[in-house]
């Protein structure tokens, strides 16, 4: 059998992290890396029985430096290094100044440093070779801010913005390297189970959910046309399209309209401290 390509993933024991793997399996095999070993060795097992798919897992928290050292060494080292996906990330629900510190500076680690790292390691791989791609998972946060989420907001703004840097130097170098963010809004997972916000199912009208397949799909098309910034569903395409367009004032009144519920809701949390 030919050797396939190699896709590198983080957060990739469930939701988009997995999706991405499922619709890549037939032409690709992996590295799978996440925290929960036996989940990713359960992706690995259906991936190899559906698709012949071999899968490499690679357990690890990568807000901590020398597992993050191990897999940046380990992207470097694959010769069949086709695409890197930065999709590894959490949110917490707070106010900034009453969130553990401790919590917010891991969440940077991760969706910053991790991300800053293993996409270094990545193209030290793949431009000598002219070939690849990197998918930073980002989300609709990156260009609409809210109450409660404020280091979820930054980090996401700034692999948007990250993203589009490289995207500047590699086509100033003639790179055909693809770089893409990923934004996706409001999608079924396990995110918000795990955030504490299961009722934003019934607060966020039902044509904004998306689902993992639908967020994974809109990726890899936009990935095969080149396209810096993928914004999956109309619906949050037309939000984006508007919000970057208004003045400062203008989109800080809608973003502070828009985020009136999460204040109540982290009012409420608070105090209520038993809870949860």
């Amino acid at each position: 059998m030919l050797s396939r390509p190699v896709v590198a993933i983080t957060g990739a024991s469930s939701g988009i992290g997995a999706e991405f793997a499922r619709q890549l399996a037939p032409e690709h095999d992996f590295i799978l890396i996440a925290r929960r070993k036996a989940r990713l060795e359960e992706l690995a097992e259906r991936l190899k029985r559906q698709h012949q798919a071999n899968a490499e897992i690679l357990q690890a928290d990568l807000a901590e430096e020398q597992e993050l050292q191990s897999a940046a060494e380990r992207i470097a080292a694959e010769k069949r290094l086709a695409l890197l996906i930065n999709n590894a990330g959490f949110g917490i629900r707070g106010r900034f100044w009453e969130t553990p510190l401790a919590e917010q500076e891991r969440m940077h680690r991760l969706h910053i440093t991790a991300a800053l790292r293993l996409t270094h390691a990545a193209l030290r791989n793949m431009v000598p070779r002219d070939s690849g791609g990197i998918i930073n998972v980002a989300s609709m946060a990156a260009f609409v801010r809210g109450a409660g989420n404020v280091s979820y907001a930054a980090t996401k703004s700034w692999m948007a913005a990250f993203t589009e840097g490289l995207y500047l130097e590699l086509r100033a170098a003639r790179s055909k390297i693809v770089v893409q963010a990923l934004c996706p809004g409001y999608t079924y997972s396990e995110f918000h189970s795990k955030l504490g916000a299961e009722g934003e199912e019934q607060r966020v009208p039902r044509g904004f959910w998306l689902t993992a397949e639908e967020v994974v799909a809109a990726s890899l098309k936009g990935l095969r046309r080149g396209k810096l910034v993928v914004v999956p569903g109309w619906r949050y395409q037309l939000v984006n399209a508007i919000v970057t367009k208004l003045p400062i004032p203008v989109r800080l009144a809608f973003e502070a309209a828009a985020s009136r519920p999460q204040r109540e809701r982290v009012r409420v949390s608070q105090s209520a401290p038993s809870a949860g």
